[in-house]
C-alpha cells in the first residue's frame, strides 16, 4: 500500500477544480500548478497550495514534464493527477513521475504508449478479439500510399492522428480530391497538438452512434466496466452532450460491448481509469474507435449514473486498495446528461471566442451538477480550450434528467465571450434528441439551416430590455412617487440596433410598477413584480417572464431570458459610431492566434473559397478561406507570427466581373 496524502494536479480550470473537489473531500491536501495566465484562475484559488510553472502558452507550463516535476518536489506532493488533457496521456510523463518517487494516479506507461498509438492499439485489438474498423495503420506514410489504401478501403474515410484525440488531427474526406489537403492539414494539426505527425486512415461509418464504455482497472487484476455513455452529438468531432446510459444500448448490447471494452483493458494489463470508444452502426454492430487513458471529460454522467465517485477510486486504485465491487455489483441507478458550456460562437462556425467574463452564474437546484472553472472578472485566454464548463442534469428518467438540463441551461448566465447556450438548449430542445435515435450526424441534420433564434423570446427580449433599463434609471425604487414627477408620468426612451435596424422603444409609466411599452405601431403592457441586483420577474400581457441581468455603464447592459443572451449599448447614450462595411476582399484574423501557414502570394489571383491561410487557435487549426474572386493586393502577416482577432491578414482586389 501507498500512503498518498498530498497530490499535485497537473492540470487547469474545471479539471483541476473537479479534482481538488475530491481530494479535499478525502482530507488530502490539493496543489495546484498554474500560468502566468491563470494567476487569478479559480484552481488557484481553491488549492491548498498553488506554483507557477510559467507562461501562458502551454508549451512553456502546462506541458513542461520538468516543471511539473519540479513543483511536485517543492510542494512535497507524493502523487500527480494529470487530469484529462495535457500530459495525462503522456508515458514518459509517467515514467519521470516513477523516476522521482512521485505515484503517478493514472495507468502504466507501457499501456499509454500502445493505447495512445491508434496503429498500435488497433493491432492489439484485432490480436485481442475486438472489432475493428477497416482502415490503413502503414508505416509508409507518403501521399502516394494514403492514395492507394484510400482507394482500397472506400471513401468515404476518416483521416486521424495516430498519437491524437479530442478531434485534432482529425478529418474527413469523401473523395479522393480531398485526400491531399486533408493530410497536410491532419499532419500539421497533429504536429503541434502532440508532436507527431503519424497518421492513420480507416473507412468512415455513416451516421453512428458514439459510444464509449467506462472500465477501471487495479493492480491486483481486477477490471470492470460502468456501463455505457453515449456521446454522438458532436461538433468538429468534439462532443458537446453526453448521457448515461445510452437510448441505442440495450441490456443485452451492453453485456456485449462491456465485456469487449474489459477485453481491451486486459490485453495491456490495464490499471486506473480508462474509457473504450467504439462506433455503433445502425445494424447494432460496433466497432473499436480508441481507447483513451485517462479520465474523460464527461465522466460525470457515468458517475452520477452509478453512484461512483471515479477520482476517489483512482486515488484507490494508485494507493494500492482494490477496486471494492465485482461487476455482479455496478448498475446504473439515474439517468445523467451533461451539456458543456463553450466560449466559442455557433453561428460562425463554431469558431472560439476569448475576451473578459463579464457576469457568470452557475444554475443550482435538485437534479443539477456544475463542474466550472471561471468566475466573474476572469479573461477566457486564447491559450487554452474554449470549455469552461460542464452542466449536467440527472434524474430517476431521462425525460426528467433532460428536463432538468434544460431549466438548468436557461437558468445560466455567462456574460462576455460568445457562448454556445442557445446551441445548447435549441439543441436538447429538438424532438431528435427528445426521442432518439442520435447519432453523429444530429448537428448536421438538425442544424443544417445554423441556429435559429424563437422569434417570440426574441420580441419580448427587446421591450424588456427598454424596462430593465428604465427601472436601473430609476433613483429610489420604494418611494410612493416613483415614475412620477412634477410634469406628470415618466415617459423613457431606448433606442437599440437590431441586425441593421435602429429600433425606438419608449416606456411610458402608468403606475409605480406598471408600464406601456410602445415599439413602432405596438404597444404592450408590463407590469414589475420583482426586481434585484441582478434578476427581474416581469408579466407582459399576462406572460410571465423570468429576466437575468449585469449591468455594464450608463445605457450598458447584459441580459438573459430563457437563455438568450444579448448585450445592450442604448443609441441615445453611445457616441455616433461610423457604418462598417462588409469585409469582401479584407480576410481578418477570426481570433487571436498564430499564423502557420500562408498560401498566396501578393499578385496572385484567388477564387472564393480557396485556402488562403492556416490560424492555430485554442488546440484547433483553422482554415482561413477567400470570400470573393480577385487578385492579393497585400498580405499583412507571415507565418509563424502572432495575430490578434481581427487584424488584417491579407487583402483581395475584387475581380472586374
Amino acid at each position: 500500500m501507498t500512503n498518498i496524502s498530498r497530490i499535485l494536479i497537473a492540470n487547469r480550470g474545471e479539471i483541476a477544480c473537479r479534482i481538488m473537489r475530491t481530494v479535499q473531500n478525502m482530507a488530502m491536501q490539493a496543489i495546484a500548478v498554474y500560468s502566468d495566465a491563470d494567476e487569478a484562475a479559480p484552481h488557484v484559488k481553491m488549492a491548498d497550495q498553488a506554483i507557477c510553472i510559467g507562461s501562458g502558452h502551454v508549451d512553456q507550463s502546462y506541458l513542461v514534464i520538468e516543471n511539473i516535476i519540479d513543483a511536485a518536489k517543492k510542494s512535497g506532493a507524493d502523487a500527480i493527477h494529470p487530469g484529462y488533457g495535457f500530459l495525462s496521456e503522456n508515458a514518459e510523463f509517467a515514467r519521470a513521475c516513477a523516476d522521482n518517487d512521485i505515484v503517478f494516479i493514472g495507468p502504466r506507461p507501457e499501456a499509454i504508449e500502445i493505447m495512445g498509438n491508434k496503429a498500435a492499439a488497433k493491432e492489439k485489438m484485432i490480436e485481442a478479439g475486438v472489432p475493428c474498423v477497416p482502415g490503413y495503420n502503414g508505416k509508409d506514410q507518403s501521399l502516394g500510399a494514403f492514395a492507394k489504401a484510400a482507394d482500397d478501403i472506400g471513401f468515404p474515410i476518416m483521416v486521424k492522428a495516430s498519437a491524437g484525440g479530442g478531434g485534432r488531427g482529425m478529418r474527413l474526406v469523401n473523395s479522393k480530391d480531398g485526400l491531399p489537403d486533408a493530410i497536410n492539414l491532419a499532419r500539421s494539426e497533429a504536429e503541434n497538438a502532440f508532436g507527431n505527425g503519424h497518421l492513420i486512415l480507416e473507412k468512415a461509418i455513416i451516421n453512428p452512434s458514439h459510444i464509449e464504455i467506462q472500465v477501471f482497472g487495479d493492480t491486483h487484476g481486477n477490471i470492470v466496466h460502468y456501463g455505457e455513455r453515449d456521446c454522438s452529438v458532436q461538433r468538429r468531432h468534439q462532443k458537446i452532450l453526453e448521457e448515461a446510459p445510452s437510448l441505442a444500448v440495450d441490456g443485452a448490447l451492453r453485456e456485449k460491448m462491456g465485456e469487449a471494452a474489459i477485453n481491451a483493458a486486459k490485453c495491456v494489463d490495464y490499471v486506473g481509469a480508462g474509457t473504450v470508444e467504439f462506433l455503433l452502426d445502425a445494424d447494432k454492430n460496433f466497432y473499436f474507435l480508441e481507447m483513451n487513458t485517462r479520465l474523460q471529460v464527461e465522466h460525470p454522467v457515468s458517475e452520477i449514473a452509478y453512484d461512483e465517485d471515479f477520482v476517489r477510486l483512482q486515488i484507490e486504485i494508485a494507493s494500492g486498495n482494490t477496486i471494492g465491487k465485482g461487476q455482479d455489483y455496478i448498475w446504473h441507478h439515474d439517468w445523467a446528461i451533461e451539456a458543456r458550456l463553450y466560449c466559442e460562437d455557433p453561428e460562425n462556425q463554431f469558431l472560439p471566442a476569448i475576451g473578459m467574463i463579464d457576469f457568470w452564474r452557475a444554475p443550482s437546484g435538485e437534479g443539477v451538477r456544475v463542474d466550472a472553472g471561471i468566475t466573474t472578472g476572469i479573461e477566457v485566454s486564447p491559450f487554452y480550450d474554449p470549455m469552461v464548463a460542464k452542466i449536467i442534469g440527472f434524474g430517476e428518467t431521462r425525460d426528467i434528467a433532460r428536463r432538468k438540463l434544460l431549466k438548468a441551461l436557461k437558468e445560466t448566465c455567462l456574460f462576455g465571450p460568445k457562448s454556445n447556450l442557445s446551441f445548447l438548449i435549441a439543441s436538447i430542445e429538438k424532438e431528435t434528441f427528445k426521442y432518439g435515435p442520435i447519432t453523429t450526424a444530429f448537428i448536421d441534420e438538425e442544424f443544417e439551416g445554423g441556429l435559429a433564434h424563437n422569434d417570440g423570446s426574441l420580441g419580448d427580449i427587446y421591450a424588456v430590455a427598454a424596462v430593465i433599463e428604465h427601472e436601473l434609471n430609476t433613483i429610489d425604487h420604494e418611494s410612493p412617487l416613483k415614475n412620477w414627477t412634477s410634469a406628470g408620468a415618466l415617459t423613457s426612451r431606448s433606442q437599440y440596433k437590431i441586425g441593421e435596424d435602429i429600433v425606438d422603444i419608449f416606456v411610458h409609466a402608468n403606475g409605480p410598477s406598471n408600464y406601456t411599452v410602445t415599439i413602432g405601431d405596438t404597444s404592450n403592457d408590463f407590469e414589475v413584480d420583482s426586481f434585484g441586483a441582478n434578476d427581474a420577474v416581469l408579466t407582459i400581457n399576462g406572460k410571465r417572464i423570468n429576466a437575468a441581468y449585469h449591468r455594464m455603464g450608463e445605457g450598458d447592459f447584459w441580459l438573459n431570458i430563457d437563455g438568450i443572451t444579448q448585450r445592450f449599448q442604448n443609441l441615445v447614450y453611445q457616441p455616433s459610431q461610423a457604418t462598417v462595411g462588409q469585409k469582401g476582399g479584407n480576410i481578418t484574423a477570426p481570433m487571436h492566434g498564430v499564423l502557420l501557414e500562408v498560401k498566396v502570394n501578393i499578385g496572385e489571383e484567388v477564387q472564393e473559397g480557396q485556402s488562403l491561410a492556416v490560424l492555430e487557435a485554442m488546440k484547433m487549426q483553422h482554415e482561413i478561406k477567400a470570400e470573393i474572386n480577385g487578385t492579393v493586393k497585400a498580405v499583412g502577416a507571415s507565418a509563424g507570427s502572432q495575430v490578434a482577432a481581427d487584424s488584417l491578414l491579407i487583402e483581395i482586389e475584387p475581380a472586374k466581373d
